[in-house]
């Protein structure tokens, strides 16, 4: 069997200039890199017909044997285009913490792959470095404001900013900086955290534009006082200089996938630490370009999904026509209590033990008043009596579902899958968020927690309840919530899977995002900075004398 990156390298790759006119882009809204990739800049001026309708693929809790929800996405935006629906894509970049860590790209697999996916697992056109340096640009104006006489009077013990860095580094969690005498700055402790979990990577996929994107560095809060007062970007003055190193990466990216289907990629905070989304400006130029936009939320619905709901689609301006939870067989019975080595063997017990899980994820979903589709993402091992037993709990929830087999396939794979999504957008929605803007933050949490997860109630840290007290009297407590969380259970215990009951989930902190427009709820053990596994996938890539890399993938 080929893996996905040899089957990538076989695929017919076409020159961008002519995805682009697929897409009906004008030739000077497209900024090529290389032939195979480019810059949109889009003149919305030319583009006046609406919005088409859009498509959010979710899933279930992941595991280690896989859901395949980009490889779904992408089998389901290809099948949408053969079966005749101008469709585009809209997916995140991803990260090289993942890509060199453990649980791989974000292109995609099989024949369900955007390309070129080597250059897009890697640096594509330079976005997550560009946000790289220019979030340890911000943090190094601050120290050096401190060190310069500190004319704001920042404490250094209270300084929110951290530095960060686009791979896994559990070394650089907790550090202590400004050693080595007085001219080599202020000592003080920090970290360092992902480059996805930054908050210039929040605000870059939440902005609507070059000058959106400046005025919300301006309001990033930087530390606090002496006296406990905050201090935001905007009295630094060097808003300006920040956006001008994002002024390149602020616009969206145009690849392909095998089926030559439009592909925007642009953006990648992860969503269990982050809001996991793709950018505004992305979603939309698809929508303004196509009849149909396929688009994706990171890990579980409980995770990317509300977080697309509740504080993306504000923004938008355009809530989902239809939502597609993604589930596979095997990762349902690992939910049901089987290792990994079990999963190739028929176990209708196991099966239906963690069928639980994607039953929360749907009753969660359907609560936003949008239509619902499953797709299972068939693996060879699955049985007969397997997929008859999950379309029939599905089935009794109301629900339509529909096999794939987009890995093996492509978009022939899920031609009806493609039919029913497609019938699904069709039918009216009644949208409506979680919660209400000025619901304060405890009332905010415990309805994510009910409703989303299927818990308790939320219990806060004396910490986490302090900070509360603190914000309410800045006008800060009514903000969005974005629940750091771990992705592998609805609760805080990643060792919880299929559909726990009863359980609290705990807040530990909050840490303020006013440039991105939320609050940040630290949950259980959660890190803003991941560490690389016993053996890291970057044991496996090589590349040869020619420039050919293989065992990414």
């Amino acid at each position: 069997m080929k893996s996905d990156i040899e089957i990538a390298q076989n695929a017919e790759k076409w020159p961008i200039s002519k995805i682009a006119e697929t897409a009906g882009f004008e030739p000077e809204e497209v900024i090529p890199y290389g032939s195979d990739k480019a810059k949109i800049e889009l003149d919305a001026e030319k583009h006046q017909g609406g919005l088409g309708k859009l498509i959010l693929v979710t899933s279930i809790n992941p595991t280690p044997a896989g859901e395949g929800k980009s490889t779904v996405a992408v089998g389901l935006a290809d099948a949408l285009n053969l079966t005749g629906r101008k469709t585009m894509l809209a997916l995140r970049e991803p990260s090289l913490g993942p890509v060199m860590g453990m649980k791989g790209g974000a292109a995609g697999g099989g024949y369900s792959q955007v390309i070129p996916m080597e250059d897009i697992n890697l640096h594509l056109t330079g976005d997550f470095h560009a946000l790289t340096i220019a979030q340890n640009t911000l943090v190094a104006l601050v120290d050096n404001s401190i060190y310069q006489g500190n004319p704001l009077n920042l404490d250094p013990r209270q300084l929110l900013l951290k530095r960060t860095i686009d791979v896994n580094d559990r070394e650089l969690r907790n550090v202590v900086m400004g050693l080595g005498g007085r001219t080599s700055g202020v000592p003080r402790e920090s970290g360092f955290d992902i480059t996805a979990a930054s908050e210039l990577m929040a605000i870059l996929t939440l902005s609507t534009d070059l000058v959106d994107l400046q005025k919300r560095i301006n309001r990033i809060v930087v530390g606090y006082t002496y006296d406990k007062q905050p201090v935001t970007v905007s009295e630094l003055n060097v808003a300006g200089a920040i956006t001008t190193l994002l002024k390149d990466a602020i616009k969206p990216n145009l690849v392909q996938t095998i089926g030559h289907t439009p592909t925007l990629i642009h953006g990648g905070p992860f969503a269990n630490i982050a809001q996991g989304t793709n950018s505004i400006q992305a979603t939309k130029t698809a929508l303004m370009m196509a009849d149909y936009t396929v688009t994706e939320a990171g890990f579980g619905a409980d995770l990317g999904g509300e977080k697309f709901l509740d504080v993306k689609t504000p923004l938008l301006g355009k809530n989902p026509d239809a939502i597609v939870i993604v589930a596979t067989i095997r990762a349902l019975k690992m939910h049901g209590g089987l290792a990994k080595t079990e999963l190739n063997q028929e176990d209708l017990p196991a099966l239906k033990a963690g069928l639980g899980n994607l039953g929360q994820h749907i009753n969660s979903m359907k609560r936003y008043g949008i239509p619902v589709v499953v797709t299972i993402n068939k693996f060879a091992s699955d049985t007969e009596k397997e997929v008859q037993l999950v379309e029939d709990y599905v089935s009794d929830l109301g629900v339509k579902v529909t096999p794939v087999d987009v890995w093996g396939k492509g978009g022939h794979g899920a031609t009806e899958l493609a039919d029913e999504v497609a019938k699904a957008t069709k039918q009216p929605t009644d949208f409506h968020k979680l919660y209400q803007a000025d619901d304060d933050a405890v009332v905010k949490l415990n309805k994510i927690v009910q409703t989303i997860y299927g818990g308790k109630q939320v219990e806060l840290s004396d910490k986490a309840q302090k900070q509360l007290d603190s914000y309410a009297k800045l006008g800060w407590d009514k903000l969005p919530i974005i629940v750091a969380k771990t992705q592998y259970s609805l609760s805080d215990d990643p060792k919880q899977v299929a559909a726990p009951a009863d359980f609290i989930i705990h807040v530990r902190e909050f840490v303020p995002k006013l440039g991105a427009g939320f609050l940040v709820a630290l949950t259980g053990k959660i890190l803003t900075m991941p560490g690389l596994p016993k053996v890291p996938a970057a044991t496996k890539i090589k590349i040869d004398g020619n420039g050919k890399i293989s065992g990414l993938f």
